[in-house]
């Protein structure tokens, strides 16, 4: 794990203090964990291909890019669709992955190669088809199916790396703002600022996206358009992604917020009361009240959030990179 704590002693200001304990803290580590992560489900790919030997490592793997995978700024600003290719409006994955499959396709074997494939056949996402859709996960051992996993998680492996790595010199330069020479943050607070829009931005597609398009609308729901519901993951997603954003929203305070931790505790009440994690009985109307009242809860818990980090650091959101997803 880095620390950056002489970079905070060098560079705090009243305007910048939150942000090299929400690197130190929060985002640095995260994005840690994720590379040692890819690389522990490669690894476990290269020994064992099949389904369910691989299940449980991209699951973990998925539980990291949570803490970090709506960060959308510096390395992450392209970086983070070829991990996490979602949402697929047009069912390209599926697609991608039976033309290769079908044509066995030489760049499934490779790596390396494999870097410079469709989006939607890389990453979290086609993985997800290959454990659990039953059109892909029927391969055998030593299938092309099978070598065709080996090569997603190992790029995906090589992606978590370089994610690492240029956060790390992506640091430095939020870190450096307002410093001759940083032409990105010209000023301290514009660091901060970016960081904030990155956590609200979060909650956002959270509510708009990761409930807002299984929810569809009263008379046409939509539960096949939830985030990995394939792996039952949706629910978990929306409660991962909602801790990290206040992980972050306190890192960047350096005080308490009561208000944001009651929020956040509301929210995961309203969770508990959600019988199906993977949204799939929406067209109940009692349960998809239970997932609306959730809605809700995240979008007060960005309004909780903004009124009590971001009026008291004087902070408004700036562009997202999510915006109009």
């Amino acid at each position: 794990m880095r620390h950056l704590f002489l970079f905070a002693t060098l560079f705090a200001t009243p305007l910048s203090a939150g942000v090299p304990e929400a690197l130190d803290e929060v985002i640095l580590p995260g994005f840690s964990d994720f590379a040692e992560a890819t690389k522990a489900l490669s690894v476990a790919a290269q020994a064992d291909c099949t389904p369910e030997a691989i299940e449980a490592p991209w699951n973990a793997a998925f539980d990291a890019w949570t803490q970090i995978g709506d960060i959308r700024i510096g390395p992450s600003e392209t970086g983070a669709l070829s991990v996490a290719f979602w949402p697929d409006t047009r069912g390209f994955t599926p697609r991608v992955l039976g033309n290769l499959i079908e044509a066995r396709a030489e760049v499934g074997t490779d790596p390396e190669a494999f870097a410079e494939a469709s989006i939607a056949a890389r990453g979290l996402f086609a993985l997800e088809r290959m454990i659990y859709d039953a059109d892909f996960n029927a391969y055998a051992p030593g299938s092309y199916a099978c070598t065709l996993v080996r090569t997603i998680t190992a790029e995906l492996a090589d992606q978590g790396a370089a994610l690492d790595a240029g956060w790390d010199g992506f640091a430095r330069v939020m870190l450096s703002a307002g410093e001759d020479g940083n032409t990105l943050y010209l000023a301290p607070e514009e660091a901060t600022r970016a960081l904030y829009t990155q956590l609200l931005g979060s909650l956002e597609f959270t509510a708009d996206s990761r409930l807002g398009r299984p929810l569809g609308t009263f008379d046409r729901p939509r539960p096949t358009r939830a985030e990995a519901w394939r792996a039952g993951r949706p629910l978990r997603n929306v409660l991962l992604d909602a801790d990290a954003a206040v992980a972050q929203a306190r890192a960047l305070a350096g005080f308490d917020l009561p208000q944001t931790d009651a929020a956040l505790a509301r929210l995961h009440a309203a969770a508990d009361k959600i019988d199906d994690p993977s949204f799939q009985n929406v067209k109940d109307p009692a349960a998809r009240l239970r997932v609306e009242i959730l809605q809700q809860h995240v979008r007060a818990l960005s309004d909780t959030i903004e009124a009590e980090l971001g009026g008291a650091l004087g902070l408004t959101a700036g562009f997202n990179s999510q915006d109009g997803d």
